[in-house]
């Protein structure tokens, strides 16, 4: 059965909770002063089942100015609202707060009623009330006129709201849960039990849920009056917690998915004036603190401008938002809404230097904020679980075809930034250290700026360098390839040994001819590292490809040889036959079936 949540909004005493009264058959006023003095003063729940089968709740919100923090608590979290104006007072001071409330958090699907027709022709009301809803982000909306304690009108309005709801977005069963708190109570011989709107997400008995940074099990479910065994957005759901004292949650509190939310102090934000629908660029100034309402939560804020159209706000409490999460700047000693604000970054970049604001704002005004490569083009590398914390949508981080290690993404760009930075850094390490070539991969680590060098590989591939300067990851190290890596005395040196063992390719250079030639053992060291040579013993060496050409020359004297036999073989000596066949031994090329002979695999 389809469930869904909507709001009441309008000025005190215009009929909105004798409205939900009549329509629902439930008293929404829960409070008994609220009942003695005919005035809402907190959230009142009601609900009500339309032609269609939808289960409707409403979240009945109070009218008063003194109360519109309360109001504030009740919307937030709501995808559409019902606009309460009555036909014999008109359009009214909160009437007005309340809309510019709904048109800062971006709702733009509702119904106009008008009530207490039978008092008053409700045109004028209707005329009025019509021309400040154009200039929200409700516009045009329907109008169902009404007389409540008459019944006059209501079956008209039940198929309005019907036809409202059943064009609501729907939302994702599957969404991280965010169950914004709007009350709190305990219930003798079960505890404490939270309320709230969940807007997505699934929330079933036996859930371990997250709450002010502490593990909380879901021990009941309520949903319109009814027990459930599971409850998805969007609905009005009650939550019986285990493991939680009534003390330790209040309004404003949320319960999360864990680990799936990451909490901003600091948060970066699109700014939109309330009744700017004729003018969107009109530019936004706001003073320096003001209070920051989000869902049903409330904190102070201070803000830094960055430009007409956008800020960087600094939350007094974390609050677990997202990027296209959208709240209420509210200036409380004017009693005035002043701003909306859509959430753009939750992990902004620090503010340092001259020109930063005005350069963050033109980055959070191009296209791709929110988007999985837009993200991490901004950020350059991040992890792909903080990408979807942050409000990007999984399926399209899942979709990035990018650099990645251990769970980091890199966006491409910046692969290749740290490819020229980390030639750059090799080039400079080998000319102060021409015998010990190439970094670390701690050292290339650091040089290229990544946070992990699990990620060198697939930056390496990603963005290749240069062919004049080719990096390799070979032995621990990345290093200029081969002749790029060695000194030219030491190339130069090379260039004959080779020749020399051209025609007689198992003949290792003895001392005095390395000596001759400039190799010492630090030279000779580089050569092995670089995988110039192979180094059989200490001071014995052959080029590369010597254990691969002795093995074919071993297959001419038979499966079966002896030490002497693969020495005359090769036409070497006893210094280099030996660790030649211990060599072969270790690489799996011969055994040993008895002390004195040796066999090819």
């Amino acid at each position: 059965m389809p469930a869904r949540v909507i709001a009441t909004a309008g000025h005190v005493d215009h009929g909105k909770s004798t409205l939900v009264r009549a329509l629902t058959g439930m008293e929404p006023d829960r409070l008994a002063e609220e009942r003695r003095r005919g005035l809402t003063i907190d959230l009142g729940f009601a609900w009500t089942r339309l032609d269609s089968g939808t289960e409707l709740a409403f979240v009945d919100v109070p009218g008063h100015e003194r109360f519109v923090t309360t109001m504030l608590a009740g919307a937030g979290p709501v995808p559409a609202a019902m606009i309460v104006v009555a036909a014999d007072e008109g359009w009214m001071p909160q009437s007005a707060e309340h809309l510019d409330a709904l048109d800062a958090l971006g709702v733009d699907r509702g119904l106009l009623v008008i009530t207490r027709c039978d008092l008053l022709d409700p045109e004028p009301a209707r005329e009025d009330a019509q021309a400040a809803l154009a200039r929200s982000s409700l516009g045009a909306l329907p109008v169902v006129p009404v007389c409540a304690p008459r019944g006059a009108g209501l079956p008209e309005l039940r198929a309005a709201l019907d036809a409202l709801v059943g064009d609501l977005p729907e939302p994702d069963p599957a969404a991280d849960v965010r169950l914004w708190v709007d009350r709190a109570f305990t219930i003798r011989g079960a505890g404490t039990v939270v309320t709230g709107t969940l807007g997505a997400g699934t929330i079933r008995l036996g859930d371990e849920l997250e709450l002010g940074g502490r593990r909380v099990g879901v021990r009941g479910l309520e949903s319109l009056g009814e027990p459930r065994e599971e409850v998805t957005g969007v609905a009005r759901v009650a939550v019986n917690l285990r493991g939680l004292s009534k003390e330790a949650v209040g309004r404003g509190d949320a319960l999360l998915t864990p680990g799936a939310w990451r909490t901003a102090t600091d948060v970066d934000v699109r700014l939109r004036a309330p009744g700017s629908r004729a003018d969107p660029d009109a530019p936004v100034e706001l003073p320096g603190s003001l209070m920051l309402h989000a869902g049903a939560a409330a904190t102070g804020v201070r803000v830094r401008p960055l430009g007409p159209h956008h800020a960087r706000l600094r939350l007094e409490h974390p609050l677990p938002l997202r990027i296209g999460d959208r709240a209420v700047l509210r200036d409380p000693g004017r009693r005035a809404v002043l701003a909306g604000a859509v959430v753009l970054d939750v992990r902004p970049p620090a503010l340092t230097r001259r020109g930063a604001a005005r350069r963050r704002a033109a980055e959070l005004a191009a296209p791709g904020v929110g988007t999985a490569a837009g993200e991490l083009g901004r950020r350059g590398v991040a992890r792909a679980a903080d990408l979807v914390a942050m409000g990007v949508p999984p399926r399209e981080v899942a979709d990035l075809h990018v650099p990645a290690a251990h769970g980091w993404l890199v966006d491409p760009a910046r692969a290749a930034r740290a490819v020229v930075t980390l030639a750059e850094a090799v080039r400079a390490h080998d000319a102060a250290e021409p015998l010990d070539p190439g970094l670390t991969t701690e050292a290339a680590r650091r040089a290229a700026d990544l946070p992990d060098a699990a990620l060198l590989p697939a930056v390496l591939a990603a963005a290749p360098s240069s062919p004049e300067a080719p990096l390799v990851l070979r032995d621990g190290r990345v290093r200029l390839d081969r002749a790029h890596s060695l000194p030219a005395t030491v190339r130069e040196a090379l260039a004959t040994l080779r020749r020399d063992l051209t025609g007689d390719p198992f003949a290792a250079p003895d001392a005095d001819r390395l000596a001759q030639l400039g190799l010492g053992p630090k030279e000779l060291a580089a050569l092995v590292r670089a995988g110039e040579l192979v180094e059989l013993a200490r001071g014995v060496v052959l080029l590369p490809d010597a254990p691969d050409r002795a093995v074919e020359v071993l297959r001419t004297i038979g499966p079966v040889f002896t030490l002497s036999e693969a020495r005359q073989a090769l036409g070497t000596s006893r210094r280099v036959a030996v660790p030649l066949l211990e060599l072969l031994g270790r690489t799996g090329h011969t055994r040993r079936p008895d002390d004195s002979h040796h066999e090819l695999r």
